[in-house]
């Protein structure tokens, strides 16, 4: 009876240990997430996407390509603390201004779907894009995938976007290369951040082509 009594009081001590563990690691992965503005994160967004912008020749119907650790926006590393609430307040920026210049949004999900694409309906029928059977949550997809997955009108899961994106944001080092076309141009920025994270934005171009005598216009063509 002793001895029984001895396992229940060692099997109780090591659930809460367990326990106690288990709230120090969430407590350190969330800490971040307590002092994050994230109407600064909107701007922050917004401002960049603005430059993205700007900065590109596109037209309309062209597709871009965003990749986006929230984990790496509350300054944690990725894949470790992903947010919801860096995910909407990211979102709330971009969707808006790329329907707005009548772009298709494609958001990547993580490795753990092996990158497959959320976007509407239109973008995978215009593009002939190949439709997957899956839905992106908290833990495979991420944070961002999922919040496009709620928003984007008509939505659909793509494999790719046969690498076909006319421009791309990358935030946190998600690494989006496999979806645009050639060449990628990268477009550079005063700004440095979105929260916590680095990010990179990039618009594309035809390829050079010809020898000695080929000539080449002078205005920047745009992506088709």
């Amino acid at each position: 009876m002793r001895g029984e009594s001895a396992r229940i009081v060692l099997y109780c001590v090591s659930e809460e240990d367990r326990f106690l563990q288990n709230c120090k690691e969430f407590t350190q992965n969330h800490r971040g997430e307590e002092k994050m503005d994230y109407t600064e994160l909107t701007r922050q967004a917004a401002e960049a996407v603005d430059h993205l912008l700007a900065s590109a020749q596109y037209r309309k119907g062209d597709i871009f390509v965003i990749g986006c650790s929230t984990s790496e926006i509350v300054g944690k590393r990725i894949g470790s603390a992903s947010s919801e609430e860096a995910a909407k307040a990211v979102m709330d920026a971009i969707l808006p201004k790329v329907t707005e210049a009548g772009l298709y949004l494609a958001v990547q999900g993580c490795e753990h779907i092996n990158r497959a694409i959320c976007t509407s309906r239109a973008c995978m029928e215009q593009y002939r894009l190949q439709e997957v059977w899956v839905r992106p949550w908290l833990h495979a997809g991420g944070a961002f995938a999922t919040e496009a997955f709620n928003r984007i009108p008509d939505r659909v899961m793509v494999e790719n976007v046969d690498a076909k994106a006319a421009l791309g944001m990358d935030i946190g080092g998600t690494l989006i290369g496999m979806h645009l076309h050639p060449v990628v141009v990268p477009v550079h920025t005063e700004q440095r951040k979105i929260g916590e994270a680095s990010f990179i934005l990039a618009k594309t171009r035809p390829k050079y082509v010809g020898g000695p005598r080929a000539q080449y216009q002078q205005d920047e063509p745009a992506h088709k």
